[in-house]
């Protein structure tokens, strides 16, 4: 029943305005409908809400991530837009905070939003 059916995730956010000018402006999400309880954005074959909660605080696991072609390029072009990449002791990053797992099949580079939900990108 849901296979075919659009997938919804959710992201919460103290600052609505500091996360609408994060996810449109740096990340270059289409912004969609927004109500008194959420902001929307199209994420291609999935919707994203970005839920106002005034005392929210993030957790430290990845709330949402993207599989990339060239992760490289990836982080290069959000690291020119003000991007910080989360480095985590003892992983092993390369320069542009990307970790190589040690089979060699996956790259993943982890990042905040303004309210400290971790994102990520992953090639392979």
């Amino acid at each position: 029943m849901l296979s075919s059916a659009t997938p919804v995730t959710f992201i919460q956010t103290r600052d609505a305005a500091a996360s609408a000018a994060f996810y449109q402006s740096v990340l270059g999400l289409p912004l969609g409908k927004q109500d008194d309880f959420a902001t929307v954005y199209d994420l291609g074959c999935a919707i994203l809400r970005v839920t106002h909660i005034p005392n929210w605080t993030a957790g430290g696991h990845p709330a949402l991530g993207w599989h990339v072609e060239d992760i490289a390029a990836a982080c290069t072009a959000l690291r020119d837009k003000g991007v910080v990449f989360t480095i985590y002791e003892g992983f092993g990053h390369d320069a542009l905070g990307i970790w190589t797992a040690p089979d060699g099949g996956a790259k993943v580079a982890w990042f905040a939003d303004p309210d400290g939900n971790v994102l990520s990108l992953t090639q392979g």
